[in-house]
């Protein structure tokens, strides 16, 4: 019996309250169209200081995540940018209730702090490998950074995802 190949990691720096990581999601949805279970995109935590709300969006996020709907969240919050700017944490509650997420529990994790340590390890490691801005990906090593410009970005994470499972395959 053979093993099954793992998946290409791609790991995506990002942020909720982003505009330009919202203009991202259309390449992830692409991506995880054309790759399905090959690729494996993983959200990590970019908080950019000038974005007020982003702190709190990484921890809900977490929360989210734990409770089963990571990337549902990610995207219902990204939807509403703007909203986010100007309502803060009781919109990030509203999206989970929104979701069927336990809101309730998600606000007192907000509180508690619990995801700090989790959001400040992503945050940290992105900087430790040259992570500036969001979204920023990393793939096979190689680090993309889209906070500028993402065109390209999806047929340069195609090229490389491409290679990488024909390594495997």
């Amino acid at each position: 019996m053979t093993k099954p190949t793992p998946p290409v990691v791609l790991d995506v720096w990002c942020e909720l309250q982003c505009p330009d990581c919202r203009t991202a999601l259309a390449d992830l949805r692409a991506l995880r169209e054309r790759y399905g279970d090959a690729l494996d995109v993983q959200f990590r935590h970019f908080p950019l200081e000038r974005h007020k709300h982003a702190l709190a969006a990484a921890q809900a996020y977490e929360e989210a995540y734990a409770q089963g709907k990571g990337w549902p969240y990610a995207e219902a919050v990204l939807a509403r940018v703007e909203e986010l700017a100007e309502r803060g944490e009781p919109l990030l509650v509203e999206v989970a209730a929104e979701l069927g997420l336990d809101a309730d529990e998600l606000d007192t994790a907000l509180i508690d702090g619990r995801h700090m340590l989790m959001v400040d390890s992503d945050e940290a490691e992105g900087r430790a490998i040259g992570v500036r801005g969001t979204p920023t990906y990393v793939i096979g090593g190689e680090l993309l950074d889209g906070s500028k410009d993402q065109h390209g970005l999806r047929e340069r994470i195609e090229r490389i995802a491409d290679s990488l499972l024909a390594d495997r395959g």
